[in-house]
């Protein structure tokens, strides 16, 4: 059986990949929802954040998954 894959990226996420703080890992969501005009309760997918941070899809799921 396939192992669900997650499709949104949170805080720890950000600082797992980047290797930086949690703190900052809130701050690069934040600037994603900035740039992509979402609301505060509107998350963030690992697509979003992809195209952000200027990686593949496929390594960020890797990573969190």
């Amino acid at each position: 059986m396939k192992r669900n894959q997650r499709i949104i990226v949170y805080p720890k996420d950000v600082a797992i990949i980047t290797g930086r703080s949690e703190r900052y890992g809130r701050l690069v969501i934040q600037r994603i929802k900035d740039k992509l005009g979402k609301e505060k309760h509107q998350l963030v997918t690992v697509e979003e954040f992809a195209d952000y941070v200027g990686l593949k899809k496929e390594i960020i799921s890797s990573l969190i998954n």
